[in-house]
């Protein structure tokens, strides 16, 4: 049975990283001190149309940037999929549009990914690791959504 069949993969966070490392790593971010690069992802709620934060761990790679979920098919993820655009903070907001990633494309960025922030975000690859294949890589491709970064629509200063 595929991922889809099943419904969505989705590990949702436990108590502790809600209540503690989430809001310590966004409230860091936003000062301009994320960890190792992190930011505050900003999306619009799909049902809501109210703005929720997380932070995210954006990947850089090839002149490109995106963004992965290590946790599967997150809130985030679902309503960055109707709105198509967001929001990252840190010493200041830049709006941005996104554009889905197929699963074929996804084993080169899953493994830069791995590569960058496996020592927090492991777990959750089922113990798929940089150094996987490329055929172990395109099997939790499905499981982990990317956004490629497209477009910066403005530049806001901090506030």
């Amino acid at each position: 049975m595929t991922a889809m069949a099943e419904g969505p993969h989705f590990q949702e966070p436990g108590w502790v990283t809600k209540h503690l490392f989430n809001p310590l790593v966004a409230a860091l971010s936003r000062a301009g001190l994320g960890i190792a690069g992190s930011r505050v992802l900003e999306v619009q709620g799909r049902k809501s149309g109210e703005w929720r934060q997380t932070p995210v761990n954006p990947l850089a790679l090839d002149g490109q940037r995106y963004l992965v979920s290590p946790r599967g098919h997150t809130q985030w993820v679902r309503n960055i999929r109707v709105s198509g655009r967001g929001r990252l903070r840190g010493r200041g907001s830049e709006e941005f549009s996104v554009a889905e990633v197929g699963d074929d494309e996804k084993p080169p960025i899953l493994r830069a990914y791995l590569r960058k922030w496996k020592w927090e975000v492991g777990a959750f690859f089922a113990g798929v690791g940089p150094d996987s294949p490329d055929a172990e890589l395109r099997r939790i491709a499905p499981d982990h959504p990317v956004f490629r970064i497209e477009k910066r629509e403005s530049t806001l200063p901090k506030q």
